[in-house]
């Protein structure tokens, strides 16, 4: 059974909470819902899953989501935080490859357990058998795995959330003769992939969000390979009626940043028109 929080200040609100065992990763898997109160089993609720879920609790996303409800801001949805695990940088990553140094090894199976545990999982225990549309959004690594996620299941998702990505994740280190066009295991699959015009993006990146700048251009990496990826996006087809980029100049790799962003990505993907 799961637990319900349910405090006065959130209105529109409630939350609960689960642990669900997979098989595929061989732990208990920490999940957060944010529902609403009193959902019509007649409307179809949007699905919108939020690896490093754990971070979504000290945002705090609740009071977020519950305003723009209040306000009437955005579409009623369903969002659900995934708690990461202790193997965080085996299971997150791209199930393309692992990078250089081996890390996100897990990362297919990770993807297994999305599709073929925690979606008919959601579908049974929110009497919910299907969604109006499903997204995906993440913080850092966690970004890295929801765009792989979505790429890779174009049929699946409609939506992105990048905060902060580990778009760095390449297949050589930099010792190793390591190359911008060759190495970034993101944009090497958007390159190589297919177009799927229905695919929307929203990616941020904080003017703070690191220090290194690997090709001594001025600046920061982060910034540089986010560029690059909507390079590579608008190459393959898409236009900035697909991509929304954000900047947020003073913004760290921190918690704190990604919270003044969430309510932009909140209202870009499911603003009442």
């Amino acid at each position: 059974m799961p637990t319900t929080q349910v405090t006065s200040s959130l209105t529109k609100l409630e939350i609960l909470h689960f642990q669900l065992y997979s098989d595929y990763l061989e732990r208990e898997v920490v999940l957060d819902i944010y529902a609403p109160k009193e959902r019509n089993p007649t409307i179809h609720y949007s699905l919108l899953l939020v690896n490093d879920g754990q971070d979504l609790v000290t945002m705090p996303f609740e009071d977020i989501l519950n305003d723009l409800l209040e306000k009437s801001a955005i579409e009623p949805l369903i969002c659900v935080g995934i708690h990461c695990g202790p193997d965080r940088k085996m299971e997150y990553g791209t199930a393309y490859s692992p990078d250089f140094d081996g890390r996100g090894a897990k990362a297919g199976l990770y993807a297994k357990f999305i599709f073929d545990e925690l979606i008919p999982f959601l579908r049974k225990e929110l009497k919910i058998p299907s969604f109006k549309d499903k997204s995906f959004a993440g913080f850092s690594l966690g970004a890295l795995s929801a765009l792989d996620l979505v790429w890779n299941q174009p049929n699946q998702f409609n939506r992105v959330g990048v905060f902060s990505g580990s778009l760095w994740w390449r297949k050589k280190a930099y010792d190793e003769g390591y190359d911008d066009e060759k190495d970034r295991l993101m944009h090497l699959q958007i390159r190589k992939a297919d177009f799927y015009p229905w695919l929307r993006f929203y990616l941020q990146c904080g003017s703070l969000d690191e220090t290194a700048d690997r090709n001594k251009n001025g600046i920061i990496d982060s910034i540089d390979d986010t560029l690059d990826l909507i390079v590579e996006l608008k190459a393959k087809g898409y236009t900035d009626g697909h991509i929304q980029y954000t900047l947020i100049e003073g913004g760290k790799h921190d918690v704190t940043t990604w919270g003044q962003a969430f309510p932009e990505f909140l209202i870009w993907g499911w603003g009442v028109k």
